[in-house]
């Protein structure tokens, strides 16, 4: 039996976009122990996936503090380490694993590419996170049948989502909408006054519910956002598992949000997403799954890739207004009530 480490130390949306990857190695090789290394608080997205046999999560801090694991890694004995996360202390953790096929990325040309047996070479132009991460595969000649993400929710699961949301006072005759207004970084972030704006324009022309959500970091913005608003929103923000919010996603007519992992659940689980792009691409990092409308000014924003974007009120994020994402989320709503019927 083949063992195979797939290592991928970013986020939840990352985790989640190399589940097609993940699905190309067991298809491709029958008799396959496929092991996934991911940061503590992404393992939950990968939960019940049927490609894999084995989570490992890192926790954050010095090697040092993660040495059992670590140690643990050569005694596992894997014949081969993809390491998906084109970082150097995935890397490092491949090279300790000792396995003889280590495959990884090196696009910046540093040390690390000496720990890996395989560098994948750079493909011209842009590419898709999930097209990316299956160039790794090459070398093994494993060639993807399918990209859809997998992200399972079991009816346990779900029936933990259907009691918060009873306990939101959330009525199943009404369809709900999400906005999910924080992001990673201020620059990937669409005004709060705009989502305001927003929540009451959608409730006034739908007659849906609002859930505003969110991390616990963005709780503090959740209620800003529902203070600013005139209609009555509802804060989801630091309420749910990874597991619970995509559960409510599906059950949801429209997600309105930047690029974030969450964009990536709701997608993922069929949920109809208006997707606000500033300094990313979506390109590369497009929601795949359902119905989605993106809204990107394709400006060159590297600049805003730090704490000293110049655009000011000009920025890409601000330059997305309410009546375009208004439009979009027509147009997703519509299709599905014509769904529905």
């Amino acid at each position: 039996m083949q063992k195979i480490l797939v290592i991928k130390l970013r986020y939840i949306g990352d985790v989640l976009l190399a589940t097609p990857t993940l699905r190309a190695i067991k298809a491709a090789w029958s008799d396959v122990r496929v092991t996934m290394m991911v940061n503590r608080g992404t393992e939950d997205v990968l939960s019940g996936n049927p490609d894999l046999d084995e989570i490992l999560a890192l926790d954050k801090g010095s090697l040092a503090a993660q040495s059992r694991l670590i140690a643990g890694l050569r005694h596992r004995r894997f014949d081969t380490v993809i390491d998906l996360t084109d970082g150097d202390r995935s890397a490092l953790l491949s090279w300790i694993s000792g396995a003889p096929v280590r495959i990884g990325f090196n696009d910046e040309h540093r040390w690390r590419g000496r720990c890996y047996t395989e560098v994948v070479q750079p493909v011209p132009g842009v590419q898709h996170r999930i097209d990316r991460d299956l160039e790794a595969l090459k070398p093994l000649s494993i060639q993807a049948g399918s990209k859809d993400l997998q992200l399972r929710v079991t009816p346990e699961e779900a029936n933990s989502a259907d009691q918060l949301l009873d306990q939101l006072g959330i009525q199943r005759s009404q369809s709900i909408v999400i906005l999910q207004p924080g992001a990673r970084y201020w620059f990937k972030a669409w005004p709060p006054e705009r989502f305001a704006e927003l929540a009451d324009r959608l409730t006034s022309q739908y007659g849906c519910q609002v859930l505003i959500g969110g991390s616990d970091q963005d709780i503090e913005l959740a209620q800003q956002i529902r203070q600013m608003a005139k209609s009555s929103s509802v804060i989801m923000a630091g309420r749910t598992t990874i597991k619970q919010f995509a559960a409510i996603a599906k059950k949801s007519s429209l997600f309105v949000g930047s690029d974030s992992g969450a964009m990536h659940i709701a997608a993922a689980v069929g949920t109809p997403v208006v997707a606000l792009f500033g300094p990313s691409s979506p390109r590369e990092w497009g929601p795949r799954g359902g119905p989605v409308e993106v809204l990107y000014k394709e400006l060159d924003c590297r600049s805003c890739f730090h704490p000293t974007c110049t655009r000011g009120e000009e920025n890409c994020m601000r330059l997305i207004t309410i009546d375009e994402v208004m439009m979009a989320a027509a147009g997703l709503m519509g299709q599905a009530r014509l769904a529905i019927r």
